[in-house]
């Protein structure tokens, strides 16, 4: 099983790799062997010293006087130490590869990530230990799941489930984020200090050959504070850049080969051993809270139902679209999703004169930008790597993604690399395992995928049926010669997607009977700016709600369009008053530079936001470049935001009462915590003077207390699913760790004050 011999694999291919060099009397010369190889060394040099580490502070911990808050060794000893090793191996690696190797990683981010993943190894070798079942049960499908017959059956499969696992979860209590923090800093420590790579040196042309430290620990500044990061030696650095990440992939990230265990508690389902909760959350105990009382009562059945559907459907690898995307990587060409072996970079001459300051400053911001974008560059093919390896390795086979939502209730599939809400690249690697006769009108609705996908998606369904059916010579020879032909694919939105519809519809249009075709091809159906047609509706907007397709129309609208076209006209308008931004920005404005901000308002974008959004437009302007292009973001910010708000009247109207209504509840204190403030004041009156002292401070810790439990925003959707806004002052703390002071930020311990 996949989940099941996850690391054990990983070992194991360690140490092939590594006797099959030495087999090849490759063994002396480290660098000429994998990166498994070297992983495998790192393992072996580490492991014995992690166990005696492990030994001297339990020693160290017994002998104490003190009390400790924490038994480390306790935490330590829950995994043997090669498991402890090879995790900590793993995760490093993985970290700098998906995080950049120039710049490192942040200490506190990649010891509470080991930490975090020795947790979970452990929960999941306790969950084999205690046989923990994996359940499987099938709702009857004649009954409709929004039936209450259909929601009774559910809610009774799932109690008799939960029946069966009763009493057998509590061998899992959560750990803290200081044991996370120290357990992951003491394993990262000692790999640091064992495992090594040969640095050859060059000295009056002769080379030398030195042990270097494969990782160190260093600082870098970050806007005027100084950060701790972990940084891999540049002879790792080279080597992790040239071999693919397919052996160090963590298994329990990939789609699965079986159907995912339904969810039947909100820490059960999905993966069949991984323990997971149904929502993503930022550990706080108040979400887990909701949840788990909302799971008790019942009330998330229709959400586990609904997650049950997604992941068991099945998918498979388009072979088709897979085989000219690995022709193109494997050429090192540079297309759309798929970016160029190497980068071309012009370096610019450094300055002359070393007295000038403004030449050297302006080199220095060349040069930091040209790193910028060699890290962008590397960390866009490792991604796209990891993309390509994930798709070799399930060619052939139908295999499923298991589904959990966020604190909104969005859903998403959890392996990350490469699913079907992922970019151009993985979508179009993605096909329904199952196909379905086209019938009458699915040739059709092929032919309006395909427009939408190259970009032309505001015409009428006929149009844009039209649309291919016009350029059926384009489609057929981007389907029959996608690299060596006139390439119109690459000119869609979406190439990749558009490459693989103009492949099915080739095979559909030759098949004997294109009716009777079965297709796997997913056709994407999208609502226009879903949260603004929701304000539109709820504020009685007829002029945003046409905007939105809200309303009847000879053609789709478009928005952003609309507010271009709105926000050129005030442009024009501020430069006939001799606005000096509005001269600069004229003929300059269009669709894409306020799309982002007009999808984000719903969601709350403030003016800095929007600035941001806009400035990052403005600086792929090419006479823009060289410019300071803040103070023409402000402007135009500001002329983007009047404009929705002049449009969205109904909507700005509402997301200004729901902020009043979320400032006064984020201001109230619960009934039940002002009773116990109050009760305690009384008390505190008839104590003798000799207790007065203590219970002074126990009322500063109940005011405290009242402070720090003002009432959360909360909301329960129509699917009975609690929406528990998050967003709080974190207390920081600081834990002392082997390789430096960390600062932790727990959400479960606020900061004091209103």
């Amino acid at each position: 099983m996949l989940e099941e011999t996850a690391y054990d694999s990983a070992l194991a291919r360690f140490k092939h790799e590594s006797d099959v060099f030495r087999e090849l009397d490759m063994g002396g010369n480290l660098n000429n062997r994998s990166l498994q190889a070297w992983m495998w060394d790192w393992h072996v040099q580490t492991q014995p010293c992690l166990q005696a580490r492990i030994k001297e502070l339990e020693e160290q911990e017994k002998a104490s006087s003190k009390e400790l808050a924490v038994q480390l060794s306790y935490f330590l000893k829950l995994l043997p130490a090669e498991k402890l090793v090879l995790i900590t191996i793993l995760e490093l690696v993985n970290t700098l590869a998906t995080g950049g190797y120039q710049d490192g990683v942040r200490t506190t981010r990649l010891i509470m990530t080991i930490g975090r993943a020795i947790e979970a190894e452990h929960h999941f070798q306790a969950a084999k230990k205690k046989q923990i079942p994996i359940l499987d049960f099938k709702s009857k499908a004649e009954l409709p799941t929004y039936s209450v017959s259909g929601y009774l059956e559910l809610h009774k499969a799932r109690v008799k489930a939960r029946l069966e696992i009763e009493g057998k979860e509590d061998w899992m209590p959560p750990w803290t984020p200081e044991v996370r923090a120290r357990v992951g800093a003491f394993v990262v420590d000692t790999l640091m200090e064992q495992a090594t790579v040969i640095n050859t040196i060059t000295v009056d042309d002769k080379e030398y050959e030195e042990d270097h430290p494969a990782f160190f620990n260093t600082y870098r500044y970050e806007r005027g504070f100084k950060i701790g990061v972990i940084k891999a030696n540049d002879v790792v650095i080279q080597k992790m850049s040239q071999e693919p990440p397919r052996e160090h992939l963590h298994p329990r990230h990939l789609p699965m080969l079986v159907r995912p265990q339904p969810w039947i508690r909100h820490n059960t389902g999905g993966y069949l051993f991984s323990n997971l909760s149904v929502m993503r959350m930022k550990e706080s105990n108040e979400q887990n809270s909701y949840l788990k009382e909302a799971d008790s009562r019942g009330a998330m059945e229709l959400v586990y139902a609904g997650l049950d559907v997604l992941g068991k459907t099945p998918w498979k690898i388009n072979r088709d679209l897979f085989d000219v995307a690995l022709e193109v990587w494997n050429k090192g060409l540079g297309y759309p999703g798929i970016p160029p072996l190497a980068l071309e970079q012009t370096i610019p001459d450094p300055p002359t004169n070393p007295t000038d300051l403004r030449a050297k400053a302006d080199y220095a911001v060349a040069m930091k930008r040209l790193a910028q974008e060699r890290s962008a560059h590397h960390s866009d093919r490792c991604s796209t790597n990891y993309k390509m390896e994930i798709a070799r390795t399930f060619l052939g086979e139908k295999f499923y993604f298991p589904h959990n939502i966020d604190f909104r209730g969005r859903a998403y599939p959890i392996p990350p690399h490469l699913n079907h809400i992922g970019d151009d690249l993985s979508r179009g690697l993605l096909m329904f395992a199952e196909g379905k006769p086209l019938g009458q009108r699915g040739i059709r609705w092929l032919k309006i995928h395909l427009s939408n996908l190259f970009g032309y998606d505001k015409a009428p369904f006929d149009d844009r049926e039209n649309f291919a059916t016009e350029h059926l010579s384009e489609i057929y020879d981007s389907a029959e010669n996608p690299l060596e032909g006139r390439q119109w694919w690459l000119k869609a939105d979406d190439p990749w997607q558009c490459l693989a519809t103009c492949m099915e519809l080739r095979k559909a249009l030759e098949s004997p009977d294109p009716e009777k075709y079965e297709s796997c091809l997913p056709v994407h159906q999208d609502g226009t700016c879903n949260g603004l047609q929701h304000y539109a509706a709820l504020g009685g907007d007829v002029t945003g709600a046409r905007q939105v397709n809200l309303d009847v129309t000879d053609r789709p609208s478009d928005v952003y369009t609309y507010v271009s076209e709105m926000a050129k006209a005030q442009i024009n308008k501020d430069a006939a008053e001799g606005n000096k931004f509005a001269q600069m920005l004229q003929g300059r404005v269009n669709r894409k530079i306020v799309k982002q901000t007009v999808m984000t308002t719903v969601y709350g974008v403030t003016f800095i936001g929007a600035r941001d959004q806009i400035h990052r437009q403005l600086k792929a302007i090419d006479d823009f470049e060289g410019m300071d292009l803040y103070p023409y973001a402000n402007y135009l910010a500001k002329v983007v935001l009047d404009c929705i708000g002049t449009l969205f009247k109904g909507a700005k109207d509402i997301q200004v009462w729901l902020n009043d209504c979320a400032r006064l509840i984020t201001k109230s204190i619960p009934e039940d915590r002002v009773r116990l403030m109050f009760m305690a004041e009384q008390d505190s009156k008839a104590l003798p003077p000799d207790m007065k002292g203590r219970r002074a401070l126990q009322w500063q810790a109940d005011l405290k207390g009242g402070q720090e439990q003002m009432t959360t925003v909360v909301w329960t959707t129509l699917l009975g699913l609690p929406i528990v806004q998050p967003y709080r002052k974190a207390g920081r703390k600081q834990i002392l760790t082997q390789l430096q002071s960390v600062y932790i930020s727990d959400p479960n311990q606020p900061q004091a004050g209103p």
